[in-house]
């Protein structure tokens, strides 16, 4: 058998503060008397009694450096140009450039140039302009018949 709840302390009364003097909490609802936190709304918050407080006793961290300009560069691989020309979005005789890519959305509008990388395969002989290229990219761009012009 549970001895728990069985003895009739466990449940304690609530104090009802400010209700007369007999209930020990009347008048002034055990708050003393005046000054600022007698008053109700107050709350004096992160205030340690004079004591150095926490978040000035603790180190300073972190550095924001100016955020400078840095060109935005669009990505794209190999295998999303092939999947772009499966889905007849580009027509593989097209030059791809930044351009063409921003007018049908499939690079950020804010993009000031554009990088090819060479993960998966290109089968069509396509022509691109860009302003970055990986390695393996041309070796698989010329493997396919296809030419890059990089812009200066």
């Amino acid at each position: 058998m549970s001895t728990l709840n069985t003895t009739g302390k466990v449940t304690k009364k609530k104090i009802r503060v400010g209700r007369g003097i007999g209930s020990g909490k009347g008048k002034t609802s055990g708050r003393g008397v005046k000054g600022q936190k007698s008053r109700s709304g107050v709350a004096i918050k992160a205030f340690e009694g004079g004591q150095m407080p926490l978040y000035r006793r603790l180190p300073k961290r972190g550095f924001n450096a100016i955020k400078r300009y840095q060109a935005a560069i669009a990505i794209i691989n190999l295998e999303k140009i092939q999947s772009f020309i499966d889905e007849k979005t580009i027509n593989s005789s097209d030059v791809i450039n930044i351009a063409l890519l921003k007018k049908l959305k499939l690079i950020n509008k804010n993009s000031d140039k554009l990088k090819i990388l060479g993960t998966g395969e290109i089968k069509d002989k396509i022509n691109i302009e860009a302003d970055l290229i990986s390695k393996s990219a041309v070796e698989k761009l010329e493997k396919a018949g296809g030419s890059i012009q990089l812009k200066k």
